[in-house]
């Protein structure tokens, strides 16, 4: 008992051996059910804010604190299914945004041939589009359009011009361009959090005219979240789930190492995003990313990337649960 609770207490010092995504061992993608990747990818913001790409490095740097069991749900993860530290998406040509997109659609090929489900830390928020190009109607999705829940203060479905800064398969024409691959299903897709001054009034109306599911913040506020719940768990059930996180969903208060911060009007705490989170339980979750993480933007005590733990720690839970459900342990 000693040697187990030495070795559980070593584990959990950040500041003590190798860093890994929660200690978990780094090796090839193979032979797992969930990968931790990450995307050290910034070209896709195509604004001055490049620094998200050092967030795998620091996420890695403080997630053994997270390396916890999950009260709530009674879950040890890290025995509940077998997960790895896949690395880094390899980007030899990382200024350049499409060359960047199609070497991670490529990567993310080789992990669903894995048959692994990847929980991903960026890199900004064209990440998604090629990881989603590469998991897209294949292997973990029995070739079914994928559903979201995407958390975020912004649409993403960026339609009125063809680039962002440059960027084409940028952090604000993912949900667009995915869409008319059809690999995400907007009408069984949720997106929450939306919020802000916009730059122009028709902000929202791509994600309408797709069908997306949009609850804006105040529209949240307004509903409750329990409503808004239950209308997650009636769009998204029974289909192949990914989540994706934008952490300037979160109120800058909690998490102010974030690219394109909001601070005009409160977002979501950290109880309020997992209560969301929480809300594909026992779902077919294929996968997550978490986004836009900056790292130099950070508080001295890293609180931005202790949350960004918390809630990639959550992703884990989410998706091992149904990991112990299929394969239990053998008992003692």
């Amino acid at each position: 008992m000693s040697d187990l609770h030495d070795k559980r207490m070593m584990e959990n010092l950040y500041w003590w051996g190798i860093p890994t995504f929660f200690r978990c061992p780094h090796t090839a993608l193979a032979d797992a059910d969930i990968g931790l990747v990450g995307v050290p990818h910034s070209t896709g913001n195509g604004s001055t804010e490049r620094d998200q790409h050092l967030g795998p490095r620091a996420l890695r740097h403080i997630s053994a604190l997270q390396r916890r069991v999950h009260l709530d749900f009674e879950l040890d993860p890290w025995t509940a299914a077998k997960i790895i530290d896949g690395g880094d998406v390899p980007l030899p040509e990382a200024n350049n945004n499409e060359a960047c997109i199609e070497a991670i659609t490529r990567f993310y090929k080789q992990v669903d041939n894995a048959g692994i489900r990847p929980i991903s830390v960026g890199g900004d928020h064209s990440i998604t589009g090629g990881i989603l190009q590469g998991l897209g109607q294949h292997n973990l999705t029995r070739k079914e359009p994928v559903c979201l829940l995407h958390m975020d203060a912004h649409t993403d479905v960026f339609t009125q011009i063809d680039h962002f800064l440059g960027a084409k398969k940028s952090a604000a024409h993912w949900g667009a361009y995915l869409s008319d691959a059809g690999l995400i299903d907007p009408k069984h897709s949720m997106q929450i959090g939306l919020r802000g001054h916009p730059r122009t009034l028709d902000w929202l109306n791509p994600s309408y005219e797709y069908g997306f599911h949009v609850v804006t913040m105040k529209e949240y506020r307004q509903r409750g979240q329990q409503d808004v719940i239950k209308e997650i768990q009636k769009t998204l059930a029974g289909r192949p789930v990914y989540i994706t996180f934008d952490l300037d969903c979160l109120d800058p208060s909690i998490a102010p190492g974030v690219s394109n911060l909001e601070p005009a009007e409160n977002g979501f705490l950290i109880d309020e995003a997992i209560a969301l989170l929480r809300a594909v339980r026992g779902m077919n979750i294929i996968g997550g990313d978490i986004v836009c993480m900056m790292p130099t933007k950070d508080s001295p005590n890293q609180i931005t990337a202790m949350t960004v733990a918390a809630i990639m720690f959550e992703m884990i839970c989410l998706i091992a649960e149904s990991c112990q459900k299929t394969h239990p342990p053998p008992s003692l």
